[in-house]
């Protein structure tokens, strides 16, 4: 006998009742992951590491990313490259400076893995890209990887 057994028949109507309709369905659906979703998840984490480890170990590639990021904030304003738009007037100036390490971290409000950028000094938060500038950056990083070989 299992918990289901145990419950009211009416509780066990309304449950069912619930996990037929439309809605609960796709809700349901929508946690289930296809092999193509999972095989796009595996490729992206795969270049993200690769990304990740370039940026510990080489620091002419993560010289190179922070000076395209710095003259895409400076080129297109902060709005545009970074997620976070409330920005303290120290941060601001750390960024317009110059004054930042590139890194791959978790965006909280996400949970997936992306660049963020770090500004130097007494700030101790990291700033996440935005999702599309974040996947611009790393598939550039794919194609100079793929060019270098």
């Amino acid at each position: 006998m299992d918990w289901f057994d145990r419950l009211p028949s009416r509780e066990k109507e309304r449950l069912r009742k619930r996990l037929r309709s439309p809605e609960e369905y796709e809700r349901l659906r929508e946690r289930v992951k296809g092999p193509e979703d999972l095989e796009r998840e595996m490729e992206k984490n795969e270049l993200l590491a690769e990304l990740k480890f370039a940026l510990e170990t080489e620091p002419k590639i993560q010289e190179e990313l922070r000076k395209e990021i710095e003259k895409d904030l400076r080129e297109q304003g902060a709005e545009q490259i970074l997620e976070a738009g409330n920005l303290t007037p120290k941060v601001q100036d750390a960024l317009a400076s110059g004054a930042f390490t590139v890194g791959i971290d978790v965006n909280p409000s996400s949970g997936n893995e992306q660049i963020v950028l770090q500004p130097e000094g007494n700030v101790a938060e990291k700033i996440p890209l935005q999702k599309s500038v974040s996947e611009q950056y790393t598939a550039g990083f794919m194609s100079a990887g793929s060019s270098e070989v």
